[in-house]
């Protein structure tokens, strides 16, 4: 059996989903053979999945929104890449086509969120199962004008699909589809408390170690600001920022921010799935820095404060070192949510797979 799993290149949050979830089918079915499409660097894949063996594709299936910074979006620039990929996508599905026909396997398609996976399916009449809390059609209809016929092609295309796992956080995904809600999608840190202390080398009690991370593009901070903190050690992924500040420590090569998690009691972090999955299934208290021009934050932040423990920032707070973590943490307003999402998605599609793609145990 050939799991083809088409994951969005928009950013590292929906690998990090997959990954979970691919990960707890690998557990069920180790003998299904995993292909990963997505233009995500190897090394950033390998990091995701460890030791479970897969294979690269590398394609790009969807542009998502093309980000100024880690805030803000550039839609011009996301326009422009939009009509660079609708030309290049004919002859990517056509060549992807045939060579995962060649494989001479039953299969799946997954869609982690790229509209083009239903062309991708349908070429290879395979069926499709969406993976996501939100469809680019949610994301591109309220930025208006030339963004709303881009929206109405990706609904077209999500109404596609056999299902959707319903990732938490959700916003309104009305495909004319089953939906199948499952739990946070978490993964699993790789080293526990005293490993990483010292690797780490890191003395501070937990309460005051503190995770700062926008996501694969980062976002610049001066230094100075983590001198306002001086009782407080600060795990960062920049090795500029982490030689600047006397409190900064770097992250080594390979060591994810959800590795660390376990010694840290906080995370500074804008608006993002995967970073809150992780955060909520870790007991991290989140300080949210509020994110403009992407429809997902304000459901996102909503639901940060329904189901974790949090502050609030606004961009000016950030920039001027105004992070209250000596403030205590605001209280969920509703109770977690459960925490076992990637083994109840890959029980899904072990069904799934066993039901319409081939044999039990192929």
């Amino acid at each position: 059996m050939l799991i083809v799993a088409c994951i969005s290149g928009h950013g590292y949050g929906h690998l990090s989903r997959t990954a979970s979830i691919l990960t707890a089918l690998h557990q069920l079915q180790p003998g299904w053979r995993l292909v990963l499409s997505t233009p995500l660097p190897a090394a950033t894949l390998r990091g995701a999945f460890g030791a479970i063996k897969f294979e690269h594709r590398a394609c790009r299936w969807d542009v998502g929104v093309v980000q100024a910074d880690a805030l803000g979006a550039d839609q011009g620039a996301t326009l422009e890449a939009l009509g660079a990929l609708e030309r290049q996508l004919p002859g990517q599905i056509s060549q992807e086509a045939t060579w995962l026909a060649s494989q001479g396997e039953p299969l799946l398609v997954l869609g982690d969120v790229p509209p083009a996976a239903a062309a991708l399916a349908q070429a290879l009449a395979a069926p499709l199962i969406w993976i996501g809390n939100f469809g680019w059609d949610a994301i591109y209809r309220p930025m208006g004008g030339p963004f709303v016929a881009w929206a109405d092609r990706a609904l077209q295309a999500y109404r596609q699909g056999e299902a959707v796992i319903e990732c938490p956080f959700a916003m309104a995904m009305d495909w004319g589809i089953p939906h199948w809600p499952v739990g946070l999608t978490a993964g699993r840190p790789q080293l526990d408390c005293a490993s990483l202390r010292r690797l780490l080398a890191i003395a501070t009690p937990m309460e005051r170690t503190v995770l700062v991370g926008f996501g694969g593009m980062g976002f610049p901070l001066p230094a100075e600001l983590f001198s306002r903190w001086p009782k407080h050690q600060f795990l960062v992924t920049d090795p500029q920022l982490a030689a600047a500040a006397a409190n900064a420590c770097l992250l080594p090569e390979g060591l994810r921010p959800l590795d660390a998690m376990p010694v840290c009691g906080r995370v500074v972090t804008k608006p993002g799935y995967s970073t809150f999955c992780e955060a909520l299934s870790q007991g991290l208290g989140v300080h949210l820095v509020r994110r403009e021009g992407f429809a997902e934050a304000p459901v996102l932040e909503a639901a940060l404060q329904a189901h974790g423990q949090h502050r609030l920032l606004s961009r000016d707070q950030l920039l001027a070192g105004d992070w209250q973590l000596d403030q205590p943490l605001q209280p969920a307003t509703r109770g977690p949510v459960p925490g076992d999402g990637a083994d109840q998605a890959a029980g899904l599609l072990e069904r799934f797979i066993q039901q319409n793609c081939c044999a039990p145990g192929t």
